[in-house]
């Protein structure tokens, strides 16, 4: 996606990053077209979204990898319903969770691009797109994802 190329329209609010400063690996990976997540360094299982703490083994040694930026999509809803006034007619959009098989299939939520009307398979393989906002008031980063292929 090019600067000016966005899915989304002008108005919504930007992401903001943790207070605390925990999610600034994904953010600094989402800047280099890097998708980066954590992953526990002593019992090695992935998590999303960051924590201070291992979900699995209560470690504090938690680390960040990257991973491919590909996964399935697990389930998904046609959203027709503004949530944001911005988004007021921009309906229907698709949103997806998608698994990443690769990353103990720890799941992410985004925006299925494409045609909003497009016939959706659980199971489909989807790569991710980095749209980035680099001219905003402050500069972020978006994970979108597309039907592979």
């Amino acid at each position: 996606m090019s600067n000016t190329d966005y899915y989304l329209p002008e108005g919504l609010p930007a992401p903001m990053a943790a207070r605390d400063g925990l999610d600034m690996p994904y953010r600094k990976g989402l800047e280099e077209d890097k998708l980066v997540v954590q992953r526990c360094n002593d019992c090695k299982t992935w998590q999303w979204g960051p924590e201070w703490i291992c979900h699995s083994c209560h470690s504090f040694d938690i680390g960040w990898e990257e991973v491919a930026p590909t996964g399935k999509i697990y389930s998904w809803e046609r959203a027709w319903h503004p949530v944001h006034p911005a988004l007021k007619d921009h309906g229907p959009y698709i949103v997806v969770l998608v698994e990443l098989p690769h990353a103990g299939n720890i799941r992410m939520v985004g925006n299925l691009l494409g045609d909003p009307r497009q016939e959706i398979e659980i199971g489909a393989d989807v790569e991710a797109v980095f749209e980035h906002h680099k001219d905003a008031k402050m500069p972020f980063t978006l994970v979108q994802w597309r039907v592979a292929g």
